[in-house]
């Protein structure tokens, strides 16, 4: 899974676009940023950024995007709607994919620190990155404001995280922190009723609602009376699902209401059961739910999440390439509803041009004739991944088959966790098709690399040694995966649709072609290793290769022949 990390800092300036492109333009010079969204807001005199990246990049971006913000914002002339207390006011990442959030607090410690040390800038963290609980809470950091800030700083209970306790009239502070991905999702309804919406709104946010007596004339709860405790306050009834925000309003342009709902963690509340659930509450209300849609982006594993709700829910095999669980996710929220649902611009994974790598992109003809050329790369090593990968797609097709199968109905657990894993090595292995090809022009670079002096002699043979082997390591995984394949072939020759069981033996015979191919590709490296430890263990594995997937090969021919043949 491509490292991905979402950065969102919020800038004092709304108004000035030539201080808000140089911030911008700062965040776009840094190699793997990309910019997905700038929103300039003139009368909160603010503008939120989004920007994605490796978390390399984004620390790089995220620290050169404050320093610049602090050149060209000066907060002692700064007034707007919203609250503030910095030039770059907040600064939160989000893990999007291969991240974690765990990922994003070390991160967001490290930008603190260096913001505080080499900007001088006060850092408060907030969110997962607090270091004590009265610090999670972002207003309650900002309380005060800019204005309030100089007294702050001076409080021992609010010393700042990282950098000096000193009051910086030009920069204030900035708080900065690791959360979960923000989901901005709207409920469509087939009504005019704001009421009705905010009535299911309450039901499923986290606040909950008032307690109110029914009102046995009206289904929407709003319309009874509110209970009271001794002290006359209101009784609160807590909702549905954790982590979750919703009001109700009205879509004038279409005409109907809404439910508009943020998710502060998709994980934990998940948009398939409040859509399922918000159908439930509307179908009791007399009123029906028509689609929804995605305000902003959207992390793909979301929508994958939904995608395998709903095919699980239609008793089909989720063991299915990510586009046709993409696709159903999109067909069962409705989310084209009111506008077309375009993933290559909502799932941020897309929306930063996630793709298969050059070769994979290719047609079948152009990657054969691109192979036949008279360049040494793509070879053999990118061949034998392409054979594993093509095993594994044969391996999660006949457990498909299988599963749709009837009178196979005891074995759809089975077939889809056979499915879903080959479908996880299959795109593994799609993946190493280019990054065999990448290891090999990357050993190529480093020994063009110069050794004039002692200093670029150390650094070149540290870098030839990397490159080299990691050239190793790709074909050793390319073969691991690949006796994966045939392990899991050996249980479904046995057990899958026996219409398809010549698929099964084919993926056998390619999956073998893998495991052969990249330890020849291991093998013609390891000479080039100067680490007797390193290349002895990766021998003594390839050896191990080598001895046991001709053996399960030939158990799978042979019960394949058997079947075939009666």
């Amino acid at each position: 899974m491509k490292q991905l990390v979402e950065c969102v800092p919020n800038f004092s300036e709304g108004r000035d676009l030539a201080k808000i492109k140089q911030i911008t333009d700062a965040i776009e010079a840094v190699d793997g940023i990309t910019l997905l969204d700038v929103d300039p807001g003139k009368d909160t005199n603010r503008t939120v950024v989004t920007f994605v990246g490796s978390v390399e990049d984004v620390e790089a971006a995220a620290f050169i995007a404050i320093a610049t913000a602090a050149e060209v914002i000066d907060m002692s002339r700064h007034s707007g709607a919203h609250a503030r207390m910095g030039a770059t006011d907040v600064c939160p990442f989000v893990p999007v994919s291969g991240t974690t959030v765990n990922d994003c607090v070390k991160l967001s410690h490290r930008v603190a620190q260096r913001v505080g040390d080499e900007l001088k800038i006060p850092v408060y963290l907030y969110e997962h990155s607090a270091q004590s609980v009265e610090r999670k809470s972002l207003p309650k950091i900002r309380s005060g404001e800019y204005e309030g800030l100089a007294k702050k700083l001076k409080d021992p209970n609010w010393k700042p995280d990282y950098g000096p306790a000193t009051f910086n009239s030009k920069t204030g502070a900035t708080v900065m922190g690791a959360r979960e991905f923000l989901i901005a999702y709207n409920i469509n309804l087939n009504t005019r009723d704001t009421r009705c919406a905010t009535d299911i709104a309450f039901e499923l946010r986290e606040k909950g609602r008032s307690k109110r007596i029914p009102n046995p004339d009206s289904p929407n709860l709003l319309d009874g009376e509110i209970v009271r405790d001794e002290n006359g306050k209101a009784v609160n009834v807590p909702g549905m699902f954790k982590d979750v925000k919703a009001v109700g309003w009205y879509l004038d342009e279409f005409k109907r209401a809404q439910i508009s709902i943020n998710f502060n963690n998709y994980k934990v509340s998940s948009i398939h059961d409040v859509f399922d659930k918000a159908c439930v509450l509307a179908t009791e209300r007399g009123v029906r739910v028509t689609g929804s849609e995605l305000v902003g982006l959207i992390p793909k594993e979301a929508l994958l999440m939904a995608g395998r709700h709903y095919l699980k829910m239609q008793r089909r095999t989720t063991a299915v390439p990510e586009a046709v669980i993409i696709e159903c996710a999109v067909q069962s929220l409705g989310l084209n509803d009111l506008y077309p649902f375009k993933p290559e611009e909502k799932i941020v994974e897309f929306a930063v041009g996630e793709k298969s790598g050059f070769l994979m992109s290719k047609t079948a003809d152009d990657f054969v004739n691109e192979l036949s050329s008279n360049s040494p790369a793509p070879g053999g090593g990118s061949v034998a991944a392409l054979a594993g990968s093509l095993g594994a797609a044969l391996v999660s097709m006949v457990a498909a088959l299988t599963h749709e199968k009837k009178g196979f109905e005891s074995l759809k657990d089975e077939m889809d966790t056979i499915g879903n894993k080959t479908q996880e090595i299959k795109d593994r292995l799609s993946f190493l098709v280019d990054e065999d090809t990448k290891a090999f022009k990357a050993v190529m670079d480093a020994n063009r690399l110069p050794a004039n002096s002692e200093e670029e002699k150390v650094f070149k043979h540290k870098t030839v040694l990397t490159a080299k082997k990691h050239a190793i390591d790709v074909p050793l995984e390319v073969a691991e995966l690949s006796l994966s394949v045939l392990e899991i072939a050996d249980e479904l020759v046995k057990k899958g649709n026996p219409n398809s069981v010549s698929d099964v033996g084919v993926a056998g015979e390619a999956a073998l072609a893998a495991v052969r191919g990249a330890c020849m590709n291991v093998l013609i490296n390891l000479p080039g290793v100067n680490d007797k430890r390193y290349t002895n263990r990766k021998k003594k594995r390839v050896d191990e290769l080598l001895a046991e997937a001709p053996k399960i090969e030939r158990k799978i021919f042979r019960q394949t022949m058997k079947m075939i043949e009666g």
